[in-house]
């Protein structure tokens, strides 16, 4: 789920959005879907930053290919390394947008069966 309060630092921003991703673990291909509601502004950018633990800040891993709309689909061959690194949910989504350029809304990846 990607929200304003998972940002850090937090934002004021009311929007809110979802990534849905599935990881072939034969292949690494990632496939995800990205949707999200009430930013502040067109969003500007949306990338997947790791590795970092809940809370914390990290780099651009992936970023998503294209003018960012919604919805948004994209998918790429991963690492080894980054496959392991979002298995262990040290991956976030992040959107961005002009008046939050660090990210107005963020989730990070977990594992769901």
């Amino acid at each position: 789920q990607l929200r304003a309060g998972n940002q850090v630092p937090p934002n004021s921003s009311q929007a809110s959005g979802s990534v849905d991703a599935v990881l072939n673990k034969d292949t690494n291909l990632l496939r995800w879907k990205v949707n999200y509601t009430g930013l502040t502004g067109p969003a500007t950018a949306g990338h997947f930053h790791g590795p970092a633990a809940m809370g914390a800040n990290a780099g651009v891993v992936l970023p998503w290919p294209g003018v960012m709309s919604t919805p948004s689909e994209g998918s790429a061959i991963l690492t080894a390394a980054q496959a392991a690194d979002l298995m262990a949910g040290r991956w976030y989504a992040n959107v961005h947008t002009a008046a939050n350029p660090g990210g107005e809304i963020r989730g990070q990846m977990m594992v769901r069966n």
